[in-house]
């Protein structure tokens, strides 16, 4: 048994980062399964973060852009906090040193993306905002001498005592396992993408923290909706490089193998929300057409210096954006779901809470606005700090837990990153991608749960995250299958209108229970 301290931080992305640096000067230990700055998905965001900061924009119309784009389900009072809260976590970023793109009057130089109604998104390096939120909270973090970073350590369950969470197990590559006890303990350890045989999201992306939270039995929200965005780099590697949404704010436009724009039939075209440019990419697919991204005209002989991220992932693929088409496909890139939380971050377990695509505040509704997932990881890993550090203040410290110490014994830990993918997993991420995609139908997620149970039976005791994507991948399809309509993300062929009797967010626990409705908070 280690004591880690007073909070525990699972995770080193823009969320954790946050988190742990706004608990301070409270002792952290923060602990991931891979190099800090180095993975995760928040050093791959390109787009930026939204946030009302130009003169002719404003809080309350950040907020109904992003309860118009939830699709009737959004939380309005959380839409609210990370509307209004967002400009200061802005300012904060740039007190510490963080070097956004501005204009030639010095002013933050703002693009537009797709279903907002104001230029809003915070830039850095054109198209390198996760690169830049990464080095300027990497570097604030590591001159608090309270914050202890734990890294290549997978965190395999949470330790709950009496419904309370005390604590991590943890494993790493050597083969040892330690537990870190502590009064509070923050899950900010991103999404599940790589559930999907075709994400954006790099391998560690496994719905870690969900499966932890899941088996602890924690209320888990919105599982069903999973955003594929519409314009991954369509060339066969897996994760599939992504294509900032800026681009089409930028006026780049969709077209199929014949020249044709397949978005005028919609009144925003390539502006319309993501689930919408993503399911009609992926009808053109269906119907044998290619889909390519053009920016030939609205960017050309300006891509390297306006978008330089993806300016030279194409080339060193041998496409030049400047003069030829992009070919491109949707992709698993953000899941809505996750563990339930309040305003302050608190999940359903004492001394746990949750924050970034792990957790579910009801912000995105059935379907996120672009840039606003960066934007709610630094909110909301404030506010869980500001939460943490006043309950600690109220509640003494407990004893030691009492551990069984058979509880380290296991395989040692094998990360994804590091393995060939075995046909275990590559089977699960084919299933998923085409039942629990961009459309599904009763008979498909059926047959996915009935799969799913099959391959859980021939996993490696040594391959966490396998189990963890398996878990994941369960809990998905069960709630997929229980909302029997369309809204945002979730579209159902077989219910493919949206339905009132639906219009509300849908909750799980026990692990595999879903169940229409809870009481609020």
């Amino acid at each position: 048994m280690t004591r880690a301290g007073d909070v525990i931080v699972v995770g080193s992305g823009v969320a954790g980062l946050a988190a742990a640096l706004h608990c301070a000067p409270r002792s952290v230990t923060l602990i991931t399964k891979s190099r800090v700055g180095e993975g995760g998905s928040t050093p791959l965001a390109q787009g930026g973060v939204a946030a009302a900061m130009a003169e002719e924009d404003a809080p309350h119309l950040h907020e109904a852009d992003t309860l118009l784009a939830g699709a009737g389900i959004a939380e309005a009072e959380v839409a609210r906090i990370l509307s209004h809260e967002g400009p200061e976590r802005i300012r904060e970023l740039i007190a510490l040193g963080a070097n956004f793109d501005r204009g030639p009057s010095g002013s933050l130089a703002l693009s537009h993306e797709a279903a907002h109604s104001r230029r809003r998104i915070v830039r850095a390096g054109g198209d390198a905002i996760g690169a830049e939120l990464v080095r300027s909270l990497v570097r604030a973090v590591s001159l608090q001498p309270s914050i202890r970073i734990v890294e290549s350590t997978f965190t395999r369950d949470l330790l709950v005592e009496e419904g309370q969470v005390r604590g991590v197990i943890t494993s790493h590559p050597s083969g040892s396992g330690i537990v870190y006890e502590a009064d509070a303990v923050v899950l900010a350890t991103g999404g599940l993408g790589h559930l999907f045989a075709k994400t954006t999201n790099p391998r560690e992306a496994t719905g870690d923290g969900l499966a932890m939270a899941a088996r602890a039995g924690a209320r888990l929200a919105d599982l069903e909706f999973v955003q594929f965005h519409p314009t991954a780099l369509a060339i066969g590697e897996d994760p599939m490089p992504l294509l900032t949404e800026a681009l089409r704010g930028e006026g780049a436009l969709l077209v199929n193998g014949h020249g044709e724009r397949f978005m005028l039939d919609y009144s925003a075209g390539e502006l319309e929300p993501r689930d919408v440019v993503a399911r009609a990419t992926w009808q053109q697919l269906m119907a044998r057409e290619e889909v390519f991204l053009d920016a030939r005209g609205s960017v050309g002989e300006n891509f390297p210096a306006r978008f330089p991220t993806v300016f030279g992932l194409c080339l060193q693929r041998g496409i030049d954006p400047r003069v030829s088409l992009i070919p491109v496909s949707p992709a698993a890139h953000y899941h809505m779901g996750g563990v339930d939380v309040d305003t302050n971050g608190r999940t359903s377990l004492a001394g746990l809470w949750a924050c970034g695509e792990v957790a579910s505040s009801g912000v995105h509704g059935a379907n996120r606005l672009a840039s606003n997932s960066l934007l709610e990881a630094l909110v909301f890993g404030a506010r869980i700090a500001r939460d943490v550090r006043e309950t600690l203040q109220s509640v003494p410290h407990k004893k030691n837990f009492d551990l069984d110490e058979s509880a380290l014994v296991a395989p040692s830990w094998r990360s994804a990153g590091t393995v060939e993918e075995i046909p275990c997993r590559k089977r699960l991420r084919e299933v998923m991608f085409q039942h629990v995609g961009l459309v599904r139908d009763a008979a498909g997620l059926r047959g996915t749960l009935e799969e799913l149970e099959h391959l859980e039976r021939r996993v490696d005791p040594g391959d966490y995250e396998l189990s963890n994507l398996l878990t994941v991948g369960r809990l998905v399809a069960a709630a997929a299958l229980d909302r029997r309509e369309s809204r945002g993300g979730h579209y159902r062929s077989d219910f493919p209108l949206a339905d009132s009797a639906y219009q509300h967010r849908s909750y799980t626990i026990d692990s595999v229970r879903p169940i229409e409705s809870l009481p609020s908070w």
